[in-house]
């Protein structure tokens, strides 16, 4: 049984030659307007010129991500009315070919985008969105490294290794290497975690080393104060984004989390986007064809297209609406995540059945 036919190679073409135009165009006003968003740290620290384009460059993959149903819904609507606008449609159609033999060659390269999407989302963005905080923290914090051991700053005298940030700005597994003037260890401190209280660092559970020229001191602590000059929000920006991990990354990181007794709402909220972002392509694409087919004859692809970006930007809204008040309200983020889809592809279904009839 082959997979892909004629018919459904041709229609393929055509949708994926619109959405890969689209995805152009939509590329170069993401560039400007992040060039844009960024020209505010031009100059500060080590924020140069080419600092700004390859952080612009590292984001464009996370933004692009984030509109991809719409980018999919928008090839699916011009891509089948630049074949209707040029009576292909209707040539199909009077060979004897049925309105859901199209709509199968339709979703045959739909699972093509769901393809790309599920692979570009969970190879590419991790990584370059990782990389585009990593450039601009690094550009504005100097004293700040962010390598494989954890985050590394210099503070005076003193080295200090940070296993984790979380959400809370809390620290976890602090090291700090206290040297003299003369470039020898003195004391070498090991905290389970740092928290931020009273305008002051507190470390907790503390294991003080002291070097002595003939003796090492051992010496531990429930609680002690740490004078460090770094605030709490410059911490913020080593806190692992959760749109900028993988769906297994993103699991992993919320049971870590669950075990330091963290929030993890807005991290399972975009867990499960991530995990429904698939059937949100292919509900999108389903959504495309009632808008084509339905008026095969007709011109109009303005028209069609101006629907298509209303249809988008009303999923992006609602989706957004409805995850943030599933944060707030405390219900689900799964629920949170899946509603929007589930009413989308209702209003698919809906107007694909009096297409059919």
């Amino acid at each position: 049984m082959i997979l892909f036919n004629q018919l459904d190679r041709y229609i393929g073409r055509s949708i994926l030659l619109s959405t890969t135009i689209i995805l152009a165009v939509l590329l170069a006003l993401l560039t400007f307007f992040l060039v844009l968003n960024s020209l505010s740290d031009l100059g500060k620290g080590q924020f140069t010129i080419w600092v700004l384009i390859k952080f612009v460059i590292l984001s464009l993959p996370r933004k692009l991500y984030d509109i991809f149903p719409v980018v999919s819904l928008l090839g699916a609507i011009t891509g089948l009315s630049a074949l209707a606008l040029n009576s292909e449609l209707i040539v199909i159609r009077a060979a004897g070919v049925s309105v859901i033999r199209l709509i199968g060659s339709v979703f045959k390269i739909g699972l093509v985008l769901v393809a790309v999407g599920m692979l570009f989302g969970e190879f590419i963005v991790p990584a370059s969105d990782q990389g585009a905080h990593r450039t601009r923290a690094e550009a504005l914090n100097t004293g700040l490294h962010r390598k494989g051991s954890g985050i590394w700053l210099r503070d005076k005298w003193a080295f200090i290794n940070i296993g984790d940030v979380l959400p809370d700005e809390s620290l976890l597994k602090v090291t700090i290497f206290e040297f003299d003037t003369e470039g020898r260890l003195r004391i070498q401190r090991r905290a389970d975690k740092a928290i931020y209280k009273d305008n002051q660092w507190q470390l907790i559970n503390v294991v003080d080393t002291s070097m002595g020229r003939d003796r090492v001191v051992l010496k531990r602590s429930k609680q002690q104060p740490w004078d460090v000059g770094i605030a709490p929000d410059v911490m913020r920006v080593f806190a692992l984004r959760p749109e900028s991990m993988s769906i297994v990354h993103l699991y992993r990181y919320i049971r870590h989390l669950q075990k330091n007794k963290q929030n993890t709402d807005r991290y399972r909220l975009v867990f499960w986007n991530k995990v429904f972002m698939p059937i949100a392509i292919a509900v999108m694409i389903l959504l495309a064809m009632p808008f084509v087919f339905g008026q095969i004859r007709s011109g109009g692809m303005g028209q069609r297209v101006f629907i298509g970006i209303m249809l988008g930007l009303g999923f992006v809204i609602i989706s957004r609406g409805v995850g943030l008040f599933a944060v707030v309200a405390g219900v689900p983020p799964f629920l949170g995540a899946l509603a929007p889809i589930v009413l989308f592809l209702c209003v698919a279904l809906l107007l694909l059945r009096r297409l059919v009839r």
